[in-house]
């Protein structure tokens, strides 16, 4: 970290080549654009104009998906639409499972697909906190600093997200 806020490129190249793929899939959770790569190049674009910042005591990842985020946000509000979050989620599910009969893969890709479907119903916030902590895998503390707010503000968020995807799939979550 020293290395790349003294402007090192090699240095910086590591710290994101370890978080690269976690602000790729939160950058298309958040964005619902079709290319979450260039949204995440951008905020890797901002991360590095904003080292000087950066405090070195601060953990990197919460604070590079923090930008990851805010860029997101930004690119869909601007795109001003919805995108197909359901592919790319389904696809990384799909190479991550084990080869499932062709009748289970159906029926579990399909109720992939309505669970994000209805996670991006939700409001911004609540796909926000759902993503961080079940498809980002983020600790609760990561979690915190991503979204700028305290551990207990995440605990209540999730909790109230989850409530409301629950009555958008019908129980099932």
């Amino acid at each position: 970290m020293r290395r790349a806020k003294e402007g090192d490129v090699d240095a910086y190249a590591v710290l994101l080549r370890a978080h690269e793929a976690a602000a790729r899939r939160l950058a298309a959770v958040v964005s619902g654009i079709g290319d979450a790569d260039e949204v995440a190049q951008d905020a890797f674009v901002k991360a590095w104009g904003g080292l000087g910042s950066f405090r070195p005591s601060a953990p990197f990842r919460p604070w590079l998906l923090r930008i990851v985020a805010n860029e997101a946000r930004n690119c869909r509000r601007a795109a001003g639409r919805r995108s197909a979050i359901e592919r790319r989620a389904g696809e990384e599910r799909l190479r991550a499972d084990a080869a499932p009969s062709p009748e289970a893969a159906l029926l579990a890709a399909g109720e992939r697909e309505a669970l994000l479907a209805a996670i991006e119903r939700l409001p911004e916030r609540d796909r926000l906190v759902i993503a961080c902590r079940h498809l980002l895998e983020l600790s609760e503390a990561e979690t915190a600093a991503a979204l700028d707010c305290r551990p207990g503000t995440v605990k209540s968020r999730l909790s109230r997200a989850l409530e409301r995807l629950r009555t958008e799939v019908g129980g099932d979550v």
